[in-house]
């Protein structure tokens, strides 16, 4: 049996649901509250999807390819990276509008917001280490998959609810915030990347 409260906490830390609100915030902005609504389910069955394919066939398909996930996690780290970068200096407003123009809600619920914010590169990591054919059974990688789905659900109850802090903070608020949760998403994707340097030179001999 898994450690629930350990699957959890490690899920709910690469997952991040509190800062998944900063960046529904942005990327909604210029919805109305039921697009914003159906911007948050997609988004979150999207995730799900995502990452439970990580968990079924994530390490069978990196290692068909050949990819150790150091590899793995250093590419996602600076996907991760370059969105943040993004999100700190943003476009003007003229483009900004004009892209929301061109890209329908469901395609903004499936990037930025699903891929990489909620299922994020270090998610995708942690879904495969922690269901690992060669540790874990087939009923302990489901048991990860509950918990993991448990996180998903915060993700969306809170993604809902930040409409009502949009509302509290206004659109300067949330544009700080942005920016600020921009910056620290560039502190983990660089830790990320770093980690996998770490972890991929372990395997190089001296």
């Amino acid at each position: 049996m898994i450690d629930y409260i350990a699957v959890f906490i490690t899920f709910f830390a690469v997952i991040d649901p509190i800062g998944t609100i900063p960046v529904f915030i942005a990327v909604t902005d210029k919805y109305d509250q039921k697009t914003k609504r159906r911007v948050a389910l997609l988004a979150t069955i999207v995730s799900a999807f995502v990452l439970l394919f990580f968990i079924v066939g994530g390490e069978l398909l990196l290692n068909a390819l050949s990819i150790p996930l150091p590899a793995f996690q250093i590419s996602g780290g600076i996907v991760l990276f370059l969105f943040a970068l993004n999100m700190i200096f943003g476009d003007s407003k003229p483009d900004e509008e004009i892209k929301l123009l061109q890209n329908s809600h469901k395609e903004t619920a499936i990037f930025p917001l699903a891929v990489p914010s909620i299922a994020s590169p270090g998610a995708m990591l942690a879904a495969v280490l922690l269901t690992k054919n060669s540790v874990f059974t087939v009923w302990e990688q489901m048991q990860t998959a509950l918990v993991m789905l448990s996180v998903l659900i915060l993700v969306y109850v809170l993604m809902i609810l930040a409409g009502f802090i949009h509302r509290l903070v206004g659109n300067s608020g949330a544009s700080v915030i942005s920016r600020v949760m921009g910056l620290i998403l560039t502190s983990v994707a660089t830790t990320n990347i770093l980690a996998g340097l770490a972890e991929y030179y372990k395997f190089i001999p001296s």
